[in-house]
């Protein structure tokens, strides 16, 4: 039987596209022996389908992804808080690059226009929108101009965060400092998902992505607030994860370790090296490192996990 043949009777549902690929006629591999003296029966099948997905159609197969994936936000919009700047701002590059019209929610007016600018040309569609995610009513009202503008909501990247004071420990903490970090961390998060929720449950679809940090899953010491709040965004997305499970709606977690960013350079230089010490590839990672997984969790590709926390630690966390 020929490797056509032997692909549509071992594998019935093997893309036509993989079929398209296949010869018509080949010469058998001879399957060899196993260690345990048997044969390999499944040598010359394997070898096929190698055959169909690595020979003839690997170059229009690796053309095929890269449009697939410069486009795979195409008609969809993307709302990301905090996108005016640092990882929020990388994230907005990546989504528009490959198709998203964005929406940036962020309290810094300056820095959503020099977002703005930035970003001009890089995504079909743009809206700035001066936001202080804290505020119930400014969220609200954020996602009704994103509503009247483009008439709807496919993703949301919940970005913004702070870290607060840190290199302090427990009983230094300033409780107004610890509720400040809390406020923005978990409660904008929160009143950010809301506001979002309605429009995605009328369109029985969206992608909720929110960043979380490795020192929600392992604390760092002199970092109480921030730990405590990353640590309470891991549980929050569990819950909305499962909550609409059945809607159509996803919401993942990504768990950065530390990142170039601006943010992080205003931290004590032993505060940032207690973090990368414990890092295995002994480096902080980049924006557009994190960009990349947000992309993958925000997309339709990521369609059967919800609920669960990405890893971009550097292998600091495997769990």
């Amino acid at each position: 039987m020929s490797l056509r043949g032997l692909a549509r009777k071992g594998i019935p549902n093997l893309p036509a596209r993989t079929l398209a690929g296949l010869p018509a006629k080949a010469t058998p591999i001879a399957p060899r022996p196993a260690s345990d003296g048997s044969r390999s029966a499944g040598l010359f099948l394997g070898a096929g389908i190698c055959y169909g997905l690595l020979g003839q159609s690997a170059a229009g197969g690796e053309t095929h992804t890269k449009e697939t994936r410069m486009s795979r936000f195409k008609g969809q919009v993307a709302v990301i808080t905090g996108g005016a700047q640092g990882i929020g701002l990388g994230i907005a590059r990546r989504l528009g690059s490959e198709g998203a019209a964005l929406a940036l929610w962020d309290v810094n007016r300056q820095a959503l226009a020099a977002a703005g600018a930035a970003l001009a040309g890089h995504a079909p569609g743009l809206l700035a929108i001066p936001c202080d995610a804290t505020r119930r009513e400014q969220g609200e009202k954020a996602a009704a101009q994103t509503l009247e503008k483009f008439g709807r909501m496919d993703v949301l990247v919940t970005a913004a965060g702070i870290t607060g004071k840190t290199n302090v420990k427990t009983h230094e903490v300033d409780p107004d400092d610890f509720a400040r970090v809390m406020d923005l961390n978990v409660t904008a998060m929160f009143l950010a998902i809301r506001a979002v929720l309605p429009a995605m449950l009328r369109a029985n679809y969206g992608r909720i992505v929110n960043i979380a940090s490795i020192s929600g899953k392992d604390g760092n010491a002199g970092m109480l607030a921030y730990s405590t709040s990353k640590a309470a965004v891991i549980g929050l997305t569990k819950v909305i994860g499962k909550e609409y499970a059945e809607t159509g709606i996803t919401c993942n977690a990504i768990a950065p370790a530390v990142v170039r960013t601006a943010m992080v350079a205003a931290l004590p230089e032993t505060q940032v090296k207690y973090m990368t010490d414990k890092i295995p590839m002994k480096r902080t990672g980049e924006i557009e490192e994190i960009a990349a997984v947000v992309a993958f969790a925000a997309s339709r590709e990521c369609s059967f996990t919800t609920g669960f926390t990405f890893d971009a630690s550097g292998g600091r966390t495997v769990y």
